[in-house]
């Protein structure tokens, strides 16, 4: 995955972010600022699920956005 794509499309995606994970507040979102392992590190602390898990998680949330994200094949081609 490109993690580059969170970040170049963080303001778009900061809505869908706190939707999709409530705990979130305002604050932890402007932390992340579109970080990948910045959004696992605060999803850990909020959630308190393992890293392994909780990068799953991220990572198949960002991936279900991938034509958005991307084009077609989102960030699995990159």
């Amino acid at each position: 995955m490109n993690t580059d794509i969170l970040k170049g499309r963080w303001k778009e995606l900061k809505g869908e972010v706190k939707s999709r994970w409530a705990k979130l507040t305002d604050d932890d979102l402007k932390q992340i600022d579109g970080k990948f392992d910045k959004l696992v590190g605060t999803l850990q602390k909020h959630y308190g699920k393992g890293r392994d898990e909780t990068e799953k998680d991220a990572r198949d949330w960002i991936e279900a956005r991938g034509s958005s994200l991307g084009g077609p094949g989102g960030v699995r081609s990159m």
